[in-house]
């Protein structure tokens, strides 16, 4: 007898693969291996986090929580807000959820029904590009402008991207992967074409903080109004070194509060409790180590600009923002194959500007929060191999 299985999901089986995850796996484990390649440092979790996690756990605090997050957790991000934004939230804004992924995923879910448009800006973090595909919505990009190693926002460019299908545009500022930095003229600009045109904005500003041109990165936050509706996507996973927690939370409005607390019951049902411990004990006792984060990222990001960009064959800017240089080597068309090739070279492992989307095709990404040192060892890997091209 035959057994005719059902086919898959066609949007399922319409999800591509990581263009970074593809180079990752080629290497991985290499010896002599610098991964520069992912949006991660090289630090753990440090200790006052993982104690209060560990404390939780073996107190048994291994049951069933609430679902939008334990009270305590969510008072101390209304709190962190307080701290770096001078704004007043309601813990009925905060929704925690299994990382900033997850939160970009219900934020897309809420404000796209199938057949909607997103807007967003590329090159951008191709996670979000396909997750907006995957919920049957269609990413719609608009295209950064790179001029002198600098890259901006064209407004006009970004209106005239939007249809009567669109429903959001989904900002990331500070830019996986280009570091752009919007200013407040740019946000501004970009809320008042949401209002003109009834859209949502979905905010990913995961990397607020790091910011070096000052203590923080314009935001949203800022020149928001109450009625506006702006869902904002945030991680634990870059501030405090949580990558692999998968720990992210939400600012929202009370309104469609309950809306998302649906949507995280149907996917994870919430947060495990000592693993919000852990978040809390970031939060509360993290300030200062996120800044000497921030610094040895600072150092880091001169120490690979300046060798690469010394090479007079590599066309970029210090980055204002996020961790990652952005590098357009010259000569270079086929990120892709160029990834493969350099790390079979060099040992340093770069993600392909291909998978980033439109404007990213000639570009290399390296990740540059790591120890200064291990920095300057890729940099004049990668500087010798560009020199000998």
């Amino acid at each position: 007898m035959t057994i005719i299985r059902p086919e898959i999901s066609a949007r399922a089986a319409a999800a591509p693969r990581s263009g970074i995850g593809e180079i990752v796996t080629y290497a991985r484990g290499r010896e002599n291996l610098m991964p520069l390649w992912i949006g991660e440092g090289d630090l753990p979790t440090p200790d006052f986090i993982t104690r209060a996690a560990s404390e939780a756990l073996l107190a048994g605090e291994t049951f069933y929580t609430w679902t939008q997050g334990i009270p305590a957790l969510r008072e101390s991000i209304v709190r962190y807000y307080q701290r770096h934004y001078g704004r007043d939230l309601s813990v009925d804004n905060i929704y925690v959820t299994g990382s900033g992924m997850q939160s970009i995923v219900l934020a897309i879910q809420t404000v796209a029904s199938a057949g909607n448009e997103i807007v967003y800006l590329s090159p951008a973090w191709p996670n979000v590009v396909n997750a907006i595909g995957v919920s049957e919505a269609k990413p719609v990009a608009v295209e950064l402008d790179f001029t002198d190693g600098r890259w901006a926002l064209d407004i006009d460019r970004l209106e005239a991207a939007i249809t009567p299908k669109t429903s959001a545009l989904f900002i990331n500022s500070p830019s996986n992967p280009t570091g752009w930095t919007a200013t407040h003229d740019d946000l501004k600009a970009v809320l008042e074409l949401a209002r003109k045109h009834g859209l949502w904005i979905v905010a990913d500003e995961i990397y607020g903080l790091y910011y070096f041109e000052g203590a923080r990165a314009p935001s949203f936050m800022d020149i928001m109004e109450p009625e506006d509706r702006i869902i904002f996507a945030n991680s634990f996973s870059k501030n405090w070194c949580m990558t692999g927690w998968r720990v992210g939370w939400m600012v929202a409005p009370a309104e469609i509060g309950q809306t998302l607390t649906n949507l995280i019951q149907y996917s994870t049902s919430g947060v495990a409790q000592f693993m919000q411990k852990g978040a809390i004990a970031a939060l509360e006792q993290g300030d200062e180590f996120v800044r000497t984060n921030i610094e040895r990222a600072r150092k880091s990001r001169d120490i690979l600009c300046d060798a690469l960009i010394a090479t007079n064959r590599v066309e970029t800017l210090k980055p204002a923002g996020a961790l990652y240089a952005f590098l357009k080597i010259d000569g270079v068309t086929d990120s892709r194959g160029e990834a493969f090739r350099i790390v079979d070279k060099t040992g340093v492992g770069l993600a392909p500007g291909t998978a980033f989307g439109p404007g990213g095709q000639g570009f290399m990404r390296a990740c540059f929060l790591r120890d200064p040192l291990q920095v300057e060892d890729a940099a004049n890997r990668l500087s010798d191999y560009i020199r000998s091209r």
